[in-house]
């Protein structure tokens, strides 16, 4: 008797991500808020259309999603020439964790910003703390804060809207998921309604990212400074200035552009200012700067990178036929062999383990003659390549069926992979008085 086995078409393969990864639901809503006044009004939460991209190592295309946010301001009021505090939450992001596996606390790191309308025209970069709890298997992503400032240039109503944000994470490798205002702007959540005039300093400052590891270039951007003036870019820490320092000189506009190297972990904010030393009153900024990670570069060295490129889930047999061994007309009993082999490797590099499974069709034999499919039994084993992160379990002993059973698998983990060499002992209970002729079944294995 002799069971042909044959591979699934193609391996079904389960979706995995390194874990950090930010992947996203579709969340239900629509747009809420409307135009302007010419007052200041209370903060609103206001739903958005929301365009996201998960890291390319979850394999998964771009997810369109509803935000829900919140604008508000330390001051409604403002005077032509305040700083007005602003804090921009999320309060239903369009993220959830899409594995099993709970995320730790505190390895989120959003970033975003602030659109301006009304009076006052242009975008308030934003950040957060590197701060969450736990977010459980399957479960949705905690609200999130960030802060920011922007200094007031004209009177008049002027209108805050969310904008587009990111959500980095740090855990087993750096991660973003950036997510954009699908035909922006976004409805408006907080107005502001600043009075006064006069002098005011015009000077403003972009960022061309609002985070990233230490050593990393940010470009930086200038607008309304001094034509022809020495312009120096630094990293603060509170009030105090850190190490991270670049230079540059305005044009004829006043406009210039500067990359700066931020090494300096204590780095929080970066600002621009003509002259020597820090004088609000020829500068701009700060605009929040989040140091993800990484260390800076001593003196005569050079920083070497590379990538490590994820792989698949994949199995190979030694053969696709077994010959079992015969029995006796009349007397019937074990007709065994052994399983090919199958090897299977594990190259993804992410947070998810494997099963192996298998089912059995009846064995057909002479005269429409069959010997039932749950007659088959077997008695899986699994062998570990050593140096592998994940350990193989072989399934239990017992019978195989059409329903199927577990052949080995590995369980999900913080990091999984490997090489593992699958067997099993095979016993087919035939009985006593089956038609003499040979008989023969399909066994079909499913990776996933």
């Amino acid at each position: 008797m002799r069971p042909t086995m044959r591979r699934s078409t193609e391996p079904r393969r389960r979706w995995a991500a390194a874990l950090g990864v930010t992947a996203l639901v579709v969340t239900g809503g629509g747009l809420l808020g409307g135009p302007a006044q010419a007052a200041a009004t209370a903060s609103v939460e206001v739903d958005f259309p929301t365009h996201c991209i998960p890291p390319p190592i979850a394999g998964i295309p771009p997810i369109d999603g509803t935000t829900t946010a919140r604008i508000t301001v330390d001051n409604t009021t403002p005077q032509v020439g305040d700083t007005v505090a602003v804090t921009y939450t999320v309060v239903v992001p369009a993220a959830s964790n899409p594995v099993d596996l709970a995320l730790p606390a505190d390895i989120m790191t959003p970033t975003g910003e602030v659109t301006l309308g009304g009076a006052q025209s242009g975008d308030v970069t934003v950040t957060g703390p590197k701060k969450n709890p736990p977010v459980p298997g399957k479960g949705a992503f905690p609200s999130f804060s960030m802060t920011g400032t922007f200094t007031v240039t004209a009177p008049g109503a002027i209108t805050l809207s969310p904008g587009d944000y990111n959500i980095h994470t740090s855990y087993i490798m750096e991660l973003d998921t950036p997510c954009t205002v699908t035909g922006p702007p976004a409805p408006v959540s907080e107005t502001v309604v600043a009075t006064g005039g006069g002098q005011v300093n015009e000077r403003t400052v972009r960022l061309s990212a609002a985070s990233g590891a230490a050593g990393d270039e940010v470009t930086v951007t200038g607008t309304k400074f001094t034509p022809g003036a020495g312009i120096t870019v630094a990293g603060r820490d509170g009030d105090a200035q850190t190490g991270d320092t670049a230079r540059a000189t305005a044009d004829g506009s006043g406009a210039f552009t500067a990359r700066l190297a931020v090494s300096d972990p204590d780095t929080t904010g970066i600002v621009a200012y003509e002259g020597g030393a820090w004088d609000a009153e020829k500068g701009a900024g700060p605009l929040a700067y989040t140091v993800t990670g990484g260390g800076g570069i001593p003196d005569g060295s050079q920083r070497l990178t590379t990538t490590v490129r994820a792989g698949t889930l994949a199995m190979t047999q030694a053969g696709d036929s077994v010959q079992l061994s015969g029995v006796d007309f009349g007397r019937g009993g074990a007709s065994t062999g052994d399983l090919r082999t199958v090897t299977v490797e594990d190259f993804r590099g992410g947070p998810a383990g494997w099963s192996l499974t298998g089912k059995v069709t009846d064995f057909k034999g002479p005269g429409g003659a069959r010997i039932s499919a749950d007659a088959l039994d077997w008695t899986p084993s699994c062998a570990t390549k050593p140096g592998s992160p994940s350990t193989c379990a072989a399934g239990s002993a017992g019978s195989v069926g059409s329903a199927g059973a577990t052949l080995a698998s590995t369980p999900d983990g913080a990091a999984t992979g490997g090489e593992f060499t699958v067997d099993a002992g095979l016993s087919l209970d035939v009985p006593a008085f089956t038609g003499a002729g040979s008989y023969a079944g399909v066994l079909t294995l499913t990776l996933t």
